[in-house]
């Protein structure tokens, strides 16, 4: 399978998913997130400032990430190219654009590269195997939700289906699931981003350890999001120990018959190393492949691979297709760059949130079930889980769109994407827990209510009682009554201060009892008290998961 180079182009982007806990990022920057300051509105000015991670060589080398806004609209720019075939509702969400005084929930930075040296990406194993790569592209997806999305593309030509298994298989590696891993030659014993000589960063993996449920990430992850501390847990990885490869690659129309080409494909589809035919059992490989790849323009050599872990176009040759002139550049790679590039940053978002959401939901759940086990629901929790509710309704109504586009091939497109990715399941389950979460809060303050309504119906009959009495003894009796409570005389002083004595201890019990009920349920009606519009203080500086 591997005489000569049959590969004429392979360019991967590796996605990384990232969950930021804003609570923890925005209490360390309080000078950039003020009260009432939006999340989103204040990634601009932090990553701008200074004091963010100035001793950083990627900032200091390559200017570090500005702001990679849509500014041109005429038909040959790369704006209108990629907006164009979307619905005008998901050009209002997903891409960041300079129009007016439209506020997106997303910010999309780059980081300029060297036009003099390229920078490389390098990744070597203990075997003496290794690959140099240029950088061609580097970007980073800020959501308003606190997902952010970290890709980095290569290119290289002219090499070896070896060498191009090798290099999606191992670069796609963040962090080592085990010592046997890096002594085996499955992940890379190093890897490291250079310019010409200078070396910015790199990650050796010699050593590691799982500290508050985060693993040892690669230092060229983190060296790439320098504005975070991963250290501090101010973000945390959402996937395992991989990134996702989104990847085209082109190959030689010489390269051989249907089911090399279909060995191949699978196996740059579910990202394993070269060898003879398939990877797995053969029977079991086409089954699954008829879940994964989309076909429709399989008779002219073009094949689209999606699963949990990979997105995959694979094209043969260069040639005209249909309308699309090969000299106006290649149709299929023009796509992967453009639209379906897009389209595979907003699934990776679903997945990413959801994923995001369903830890949340079990962090909230955690903290309702420890209330309710001592029969005592703390207000910041409830308010907690209204936010997760609220967030999640802006995922549902705001962000998620089963459609993107109006074509058939965007939308079978993106559909087989997501459901490699389970987004629908995802979804519905998340969905399902937080309408029973809402159900038994809901049941729980009605409880509450309703034991606070027997309290006070208990106090009215009792005031009542009290007024009662006392409208009793305030009417105008006369004659016996009239001697022995009113007007007294010796024989019967006795009677009418014993009636004082009683009608006093009566009141006073009545009032005691009255602030006793409302001491010990304060909890219940301190909330009715507040007489000023402002919202009250929540929980802005409280970390979910790192419980404070």
């Amino acid at each position: 399978m591997n005489v000569g180079k049959p590969v004429l182009q392979l360019e991967t982007y590796f996605l990384f998913p990232f969950a930021i806990d804003k609570e923890v990022v925005a209490s360390a920057h309080r000078d950039f997130w003020p009260p009432l300051r939006s999340w989103i509105d204040g990634l601009d000015d932090w990553l701008r400032s200074e004091n963010c991670a100035t001793d950083s060589p990627i900032r200091t080398r390559l200017g570090g990430w500005r702001r990679a806004s849509y500014s041109e609209f005429d038909l040959d720019s790369r704006a209108y190219q990629d907006m164009v075939f979307f619905h005008p509702f998901v050009r209002r969400v997903y891409f960041d654009t300079k129009c007016g005084d439209q506020a997106t929930l997303i910010r999309v930075y780059e980081m300029m590269l060297p036009q003099t040296l390229p920078l490389l990406w390098t990744a070597e194993d203990v075997r003496g195997r290794s690959c140099a790569v240029p950088v061609t592209d580097l970007r980073l997806f800020l959501f308003a939700n606190g997902i952010g999305i970290l890709s980095i593309g290569v290119r290289r030509s002219d090499c070896t289906v070896r060498e191009a298994l090798w290099m999606n298989e191992m670069m796609r590696k963040v962090y080592p699931t085990s010592g046997r891993q890096r002594r085996e030659g499955r992940i890379p014993a190093l890897s490291k981003l250079t310019v010409g000589d200078e070396l910015l960063t790199e990650e050796t993996f010699e050593s590691g350890a799982i500290v508050q449920f985060r693993p040892p990430l690669s230092r060229v992850i983190q060296s790439l999001l320098y504005f975070l501390h991963y250290e501090t847990f101010e973000y945390e990885q959402i996937f395992d120990e991989r990134m996702i490869p989104y990847s085209f690659l082109c190959l030689d129309p010489e390269f051989g018959p249907p089911e090399k080409v279909e060995a191949l494909f699978s196996r740059l589809l579910y990202v394993d190393r070269d060898g003879e035919g398939f990877r797995y059992d053969p029977a079991f490989t086409r089954e699954q492949m008829r879940q994964h790849v989309y076909t429709r323009w399989a008779q002219e050599g073009t094949f689209y691979g999606f699963t949990r872990y990979s997105n995959v176009t694979l094209s043969l040759g260069q040639k005209d297709r249909g309308l699309h002139l090969a000299q106006e550049g290649n149709l299929i790679q023009r796509m992967f760059d453009g639209r379906y590039y897009l389209m595979a940053i907003v699934a990776l978002f679903y997945r990413a949130t959801l994923l995001d959401f369903a830890e949340s939901l079990a962090l909230v759940s955690r903290r309702l079930y420890e209330n309710l086990s001592v029969g005592r629901l703390e207000r910041q929790n409830v308010e907690i889980a209204m936010d997760l509710r609220n967030e999640f309704l802006n995922f549902s109504n705001y962000w998620h769109f089963d459609e993107l586009a109006n074509k058939d091939e965007e939308i079978e497109h993106f559909q087989l994407q997501c459901r490699a990715y389970r987004v629908e399941e995802l979804h519905l389950q998340i969905e399902r827990e937080l309408a029973n979460m809402n159900a038994t809060l809901n049941e729980y303050n009605q409880q509450r209510s309703t034991e606070a309504v027997n309290r006070l119906a208990m106090l009215s009959m009792i005031f009542g009682a009290g007024a009662v009495l006392t409208g009793f003894f305030g009417m105008n009796f006369g004659h016996m009554f009239e001697r022995y409570f009113f007007k007294p005389e010796s024989d019967t002083i006795t009677v009418h201060l014993g009636a004082v004595a009683l009608v006093t201890f009566i009141t006073l019990s009545i009032i005691l009892l009255g602030v006793y009920l409302v001491a010990v349920n304060w909890r219940d009606y301190r909330f009715i008290l507040r007489t000023n519009s402002k919202p009250t203080k929540r929980h802005r500086w409280f970390s979910l998961r790192l419980g404070g």
